[in-house]
């Protein structure tokens, strides 16, 4: 027997505000029946598990001990770009001069999460 993951569950002083700001990144929808002001919202994978948007009383306090990695599928450096523009800001610069590493965003309620490069990229350097 094992356990399947439902959903990442994401906490935040407002879900809604939120799942909109992971719908933008992610390209996905919400879920048909969440709307402006519930206290729980689902953005829409198209495969895996649920991003989970519980709402609760109390801010981000503490750097996030788990947290997603996004692989775009355009060039890291538009996508940064591009999250920058929805609301994301960034925290640690890990890119080299090389092509590789990652940059460190935060979500417009503090969570961290990285932006790697993408497949293309990554083939790119292989070669």
């Amino acid at each position: 027997m094992v356990s399947v993951v439902q959903n990442i569950a994401v906490d935040c002083t407002n879900a809604y505000e939120l799942a909109r700001f992971w719908s933008e990144v992610t390209g996905r929808p919400l879920h048909p029946e969440d709307g402006p002001g519930d206290p729980e919202v689902d953005v829409m994978l198209p495969q895996g598990p649920l991003l989970h948007f519980n709402q609760v009383p109390e801010a981000k306090t503490f750097k996030n001990r788990i947290h997603l990695c996004l692989q775009p599928e355009s060039p890291r450096e538009q996508e940064v770009e591009r999250l920058l523009g929805l609301g994301a800001a960034l925290l640690a610069d890990h890119r080299k001069p090389d092509g590789s590493g990652w940059a460190v965003l935060t979500d417009p309620e503090g969570n961290e999460f990285c932006v790697l490069r993408s497949e293309s990229e990554r083939a790119a350097m292989s070669h």
